[in-house]
């Protein structure tokens, strides 16, 4: 657990994202903070330390991303994990044996999965509903219920929750608010802005955005809350290594100039996808037809780069999947590069399939997180991925295919 730097807070979004948390090296100056692979301390004397005493306590290099996320969130401390799943899994350990959770129905499919076979069984019980909806979360609260968790925007539904109404609703309860704000990052949402009691992320993420390391962080503003998450932090020790710190700690520093760049290619693929399948089978929520997109300008001031498209089978999602060569088929999300997947069979394959059908995550869904490339070659490398889409008849409009053509060249070759 560690303090964010009063001085920190009063800067803009990128200057604290480059400086926040961090100080330069008191030894010989470096201006970035060192990777402090070191499991124990050296005691001045007995009961005597310079704050450090056992690495799993804490580590210079994970206090430094710590306190840097913390004030990306306009949070006070902040808690660096090994990964997003043991960021969750420590922050449900705040609650105990007959404990009620409300959770939005629709989140990655990690997170139902440790809910539903791994939580439950040490007597935590779980309400899913359609979060979107704010009377419906509320009519799922009970005198037990201690917590609502929603993750917005969902994967992959790309659904929204008003995280204020949200918070009003848990704290009229006596409950906390959690939100994963994995898919927004924290320069286009704040959620503990809007009320809510812990945010978190998969720092494997936006927040590192390269797609070399695991973790996950969770930042929270109130000092009790905050000393709670410190012993579970300490005491069951999902703590993220130095390493993994220092990388994402040097991937937030790029964080503002990332995201405006997945945020316009995002909105260019959006609508060029839309001239494809139809607004209906594109779920974006800087879309004008996506139905929360007042809520969406609301809350947020980005859209980011995650779509969803309908291609109505699995055959014609394996088609596009199997011809793409700038965008990569793999899981995860979030880096420089473009990724694309099938929910069904990847990230929620841990769903049940007649619990993935009642969302609308069928076979035929595609999942893109749209890199940082030239949007150019990313729009080409789906235009040729697209042509004879089995069962529509549909080859590439030829004014397209002009349009794009030294793009489309690069892609078809290689990249």
């Amino acid at each position: 657990m560690t303090r964010v730097f009063d001085e920190d807070l009063d800067a803009g979004f990128g200057t604290r994202a480059i400086h926040a948390g961090q100080r330069p090296e008191p030894l010989a100056g470096a201006i970035m903070t060192p990777v402090y692979l070191t499991s124990t301390y050296v005691q001045e004397g007995l009961g005597q330390n310079k704050g450090y005493e056992y690495a799993r306590g804490k580590n210079p290099t994970r206090e430094a991303f710590e306190r840097n996320v913390a004030a990306l969130e306009n949070g006070r401390h902040g808690f660096a994990f090994s990964s997003g799943m043991g960021c969750l899994d420590s922050i449900m350990k705040l609650f105990r044996s007959g404990d009620h959770i409300v959770c939005a129905e629709n989140v990655y499919g990690g997170t139902f999965r440790l809910f539903d076979k791994l939580l439950q069984n040490y007597g935590l019980t779980f309400t899913y509903v359609d979060t979107r909806d704010p009377q419906r979360i509320a009519d799922a609260m009970t005198p037990a219920t201690k917590a609502i968790l929603a993750e917005t925007p969902s994967n992959p539904l790309m659904r929204l929750t008003d995280i204020a109404a949200a918070a009003d609703i848990a704290h009229q309860r006596g409950a906390l608010l959690v939100v994963d704000n994995t898919f927004a990052s924290p320069y286009f949402q704040q959620p503990l802005e809007l009320g809510a009691d812990i945010v978190f992320h998969s720092t494997t993420k936006y927040l590192n955005g390269h797609s070399d390391m695991i973790g996950g962080c969770a930042v929270v503003r109130d000092d009790d809350l905050a000393a709670r998450l410190q012993f579970i932090h300490n005491a069951a020790g999902a703590v993220a290594g130095p390493f993994d710190a220092w990388l994402a700690l040097r991937g937030t520093k790029t964080l503002h100039l990332r995201m405006r760049q997945h945020d316009a290619n995002g909105r260019e693929i959006a609508k060029w996808l839309v001239e494809q399948v139809g607004a209906e089978n594109v779920y974006y929520i800087g879309l004008p037809s996506h139905p929360q997109y007042d809520l969406a300008c609301r809350q947020m001031s980005g859209f980011g780069g995650m779509i969803s498209v309908e291609l109505g089978t699995k055959e014609r999602a394996a088609h596009v999947l199997g011809k793409v060569r700038v965008f990569a088929l793999a899981e995860s999300l979030g880096g420089v590069e473009s990724l694309i997947s099938q929910p069904a069979g990847m990230t929620h394959a841990s769903v049940p399939p007649d619990r993935r059908a009642a969302l609308g995550i069928s076979d035929g869904l595609v999942r893109l997180s749209c890199g940082v490339e030239d949007v150019g070659d990313l729009l080409a490398d789906l235009e040729q991925a697209f042509e004879g889409i089995p069962g529509t008849g549909r080859t590439a409009r030829p004014e397209a295919r002009n349009e794009a053509t030294p793009q489309a060249a690069r892609a078809r070759s290689h990249v």
